[in-house]
């Protein structure tokens, strides 16, 4: 029995299947290699179209221009013969090709000012304004027979070959439906003149050309929005992907994790070190300590110096009795602090009171003023 090993066609990269969505920097990183989701249909087709727009409008300008430049030509012709020297001779060959020259340019411009235009606008269009050189770069790896193997195969390369098929198929039957009415007027070309036979054959040419063209806008669209599903899919990533990229963007967890465990570690410590110094804890007495002082030359009002919970809160208890500090339980007090005021903080005004007569006792347990 057969047996096929199916993974040589699943769609995996490393890390396993690409199910996750891809991450903005991951498109900006494409973005910048200029990889993005255009279709080179789209402005090919717009400029197509415009091509032939634009000789439906210039077509009595050609004309004319036309005219008037084989009539520049025929006019030179026979001074030519009464030129018995040769640099005589070739200097009129440099004056006829120049005019010739200027007359084609004056001609096309139009064409070419509108094709430049409309590529332009159709890839800012479609990819927005963020020019890049990276493509332009040698890259060794197109060189590798295997990624040329697979590129030739691969599903664009099936799309490209499909895209060619339907516009051969477009051109043959729009072509054969414009003139299967028309053959009697195409054999009467060759008795019309030559002004009216160029202008019949230019008024066939362009209707078939405008009519092809805008068909293949239509496609142009299908094959854009292809482009954008393709690129989606591609720029998808694995969750190892996210994962190595959040690390690489953001630090490895279990670093930054060790970090703040660091921070907080100091953070303690130098809260520690400031209990010595206050006034009194309030505890509620097991789960809850909050060190206060007042001091009014630093603070009008006590503010909180260290607080904890269960370990923590057992610790500042422990550091409170080594120095003498006084300790008074007082559940509601020691929650409401705990809760509402963050160290170095003053305590709130609506907890004045309460503070005032816990220090009152302090201070007259003390003997403090």
């Amino acid at each position: 029995m057969l047996e096929l090993e199916l993974q040589f066609f699943a769609k995996e990269g490393p890390g396993g299947e690409k199910t996750e969505e891809p991450t903005s920097k991951k498109l900006e990183d494409a973005r910048k290699e200029g990889q993005v989701a255009k279709s080179t249909e789209f402005a090919s087709s717009l400029t197509l179209l415009a091509f032939f727009l634009l000789l439906r409008i210039w077509m009595t300008v050609l004309s004319g221009q036309l005219r008037e430049l084989f009539g520049g030509f025929y006019n030179r012709f026979h001074y030519f013969a009464d030129m018995p020297s040769y640099e005589d001779r070739h200097g009129e060959y440099a004056s006829l090709a120049g005019f010739a020259l200027l007359r084609v340019f004056i001609m096309i411009a139009p064409f070419l000012l509108a094709g430049f235009v409309i590529c332009f606008v159709a890839d800012l269009v479609q990819v927005k304004w963020k020019p890049t050189s990276k493509p332009l770069k040698p890259k060794f790896s197109k060189l590798n027979p295997i990624n040329g193997f697979k590129r030739i195969f691969s599903l664009q390369k099936l799309v490209e070959l499909l895209k060619s098929i339907v516009k051969i198929a477009i051109v043959v039957i729009v072509v054969y439906n414009q003139l299967k009415d028309k053959w009697p007027l195409i054999f009467k070309l060759y008795d019309m003149p030559l002004l009216q036979g160029v202008m019949v054959a230019g008024k066939l040419l362009i209707d078939t050309g405008f009519l092809i063209s805008l068909i293949f806008l239509v496609v142009a669209f299908a094959d854009f929005a292809f482009q954008k599903w393709k690129f989606h899919e591609d720029m998808k990533m694995t969750k190892q992907e996210v994962k190595e990229e959040y690390k690489s963007t953001e630090g490895d967890p279990q670093i930054k994790s060790k970090i703040k465990s660091k921070m907080m570690e100091a953070s303690r410590r130098r809260m520690m070190q400031s209990v010595p110094q206050a006034d009194v804890v309030i505890t509620n007495p097991t789960h809850y300590a909050v060190a206060l002082r007042y001091d009014k030359e630093i603070a009008p009002a006590p503010y909180v110096v260290a607080k904890g919970v269960d370990l923590l809160a057992q610790r500042i208890k422990e550091i409170a009795r080594e120095h003498d500090i006084q300790i008074m339980e007082n559940k509601p007090l020691a929650r409401a602090l705990y809760s509402n005021v963050e160290l170095g903080e003053q305590i709130p005004e609506e907890l004045y009171v309460a503070v005032a007569e816990v220090l009152a006792a302090v201070y007259k347990a003390t003997g403090r003023a």
